[in-house]
């Protein structure tokens, strides 16, 4: 447990005012109560806390409007937020304003003294809230990002400005616009940067293997069990846990989830007892959330526990000039790792870059130039060097339209599927003369579903 802290609690219900009085004094916190808004900020004032437990609901002031004036003349100190369960909406407005956590009640004792645990791990008395990390300026890119457009230096405040706090950050994007990069800023600028960072991709683990991935399993607990495992939560202790593509976990797991955020506690599957963590949640979709839930695939309430602090990444068509600067920086790199001479871009290829629409965004760039640097050579990337669909000046293959089916279906059978799957569309990038979108449509995916699995294979050899 941390060292014990001076509290500030806010809330005007006196039977509520002795219970959390009696559970925070038991685990040694020192506890000043106030029953109104003008009390309150009277002792903050007077008594500077090391944290404070705010009910929204005073008989004399709104909370948001409490803590907004606590958190101006004090930014460093972390204030929980307690709000009714038919209030929580109120709870991620306070939370998108600058509170450290939320409690929704009714809550537990644990789900209490964690909150409160965790809300003096981050409080540094003095500190300026949400500092760079050393070597960051205040606005420039943040960790791998690469680009200093406007819509980026506002997706750089937004991490900066939520860095501090233990709210759970949504990031949402089209694929391939950089989500688990962001994710990573988020835990780099954090005060769990030096906590384990563990991203888990939620599309590409079988359903009934997802719940063991997350909270860990016995051995014995299911057929193939053979050994104790480590689920990522346990992993992310201390740290930051990333959900990608949460928006495909299963409905059941979602059900876990909540109760996760809600009690900090995970119980691998298979065991008879639960165990507290401490790990912050960073997740990511590339779907509209909202549809998700409209369609029943994603839980309502889920859904507000986790959508605190949202952060849109911008596709890279809107990002003017950062479309060169990563190319740029993305040419030496591969340049480096290929043994080439490549040193810039010709005015014509930057032209393209700049127009092109890049549906598949910065993971298709990236895909562009490793096919340009490993297939030619020389100083300049030239026009003739891009991939078909980056060359306005050839033809469309007369294949164009024609599907993939040219492979015999005696060539397949009885190989493995991940093979089958593979030729399946090396053959089809082959009638469409290697154009990846155009690949895209004819087998009804996503281009960037494409791309990733390009990008895998070349990594395999």
């Amino acid at each position: 447990m941390n060292a014990a802290g001076r509290l500030l609690l806010i809330e005007d219900t006196p039977s509520l005012q002795m219970v959390y009085e009696a559970v925070l004094g038991a685990a040694g916190h020192k506890v000043r109560t106030e029953g109104d808004a003008r009390g309150g900020l009277g002792a903050f004032r007077s008594e500077p806390p090391s944290a404070v437990l705010l009910d929204l609901m005073l008989p004399d002031r709104d909370g948001l409007d409490l803590m907004a004036e606590m958190l101006g003349e004090r930014p460093e100190v972390p204030v929980i937020v307690i709000t009714a369960n038919g209030s929580i909406n109120k709870a991620v407005a306070a939370m998108r304003a600058g509170a450290h956590d939320f409690l929704v009640k009714p809550f537990d004792e644990a789900r209490l003294l964690n909150a409160v645990e965790n809300a003096l791990a981050h409080a540094v008395p003095g500190a300026p809230p949400n500092a760079p990390a050393t070597g960051q300026g205040q606005s420039g890119p943040l960790g791998a990002f690469i680009g200093s457009s406007e819509p980026m230096r506002a997706v750089y405040a937004k991490i900066r400005s939520v860095a501090r706090s233990m709210a759970t950050v949504f990031i949402t994007g089209e694929s391939g616009t950089g989500k688990e990069l962001c994710a990573e800023a988020v835990h780099d600028v954090s005060n769990r940067a030096t906590g384990p960072f563990v991203p888990l991709n939620c599309g590409a683990i079988p359903s009934e293997l997802l719940e063991s991935e997350v909270f860990g399993h016995l051995r014995g607990s299911f057929t193939g069990a053979i050994a104790d495992k480590q689920g990522a939560a346990a992993a992310a202790d201390g740290g930051t846990l990333f959900l990608d593509e949460v928006c495909e976990m299963d409905l059941n797991l979602q059900t876990k989830l909540l109760r996760f955020l809600q009690t900090s506690t995970i119980q691998p599957v298979g065991a008879t007892r639960a165990r507290k963590v401490n790990v912050r949640i960073v997740c990511a979709t590339n779907r509209d959330p909202l549809e998700a839930v409209r369609s029943g695939r994603f839980r309502e309430d889920l859904y507000y526990r986790l959508h605190v602090v949202p952060i849109h990444l911008p596709p890279l068509r809107d990002r003017g000039e950062d479309v060169i600067d990563i190319a740029q920086h993305v040419l030496a790199r591969y340049a480096r790792e290929e043994g080439r001479e490549f040193r810039a871009l010709s005015e014509e290829v930057k032209a393209r870059f700049r127009h092109h629409p890049w549906p598949g965004n910065v993971r298709q760039m990236l895909n562009v130039l490793r096919n340009v640097v490993v297939l030619n050579d020389g100083a300049i990337v030239t026009a003739a060097m891009l991939p078909p669909d980056l060359r306005p000046d050839l033809p469309v293959p007369a294949a164009a339209a024609a599907p993939a089916a040219s492979l015999p279906l005696d060539e397949l059978m009885g190989r493995p599927l991940a093979e089958v799957e593979r030729r399946v569309i090396e053959a089809t990038l082959a009638l469409q003369g290697g154009s990846v979108p155009r690949a895209a449509r004819v087998l009804d995916v996503s281009p960037s579903t494409l791309y990733r699995k390009i990008d895998a294979w070349a990594r395999k050899g």
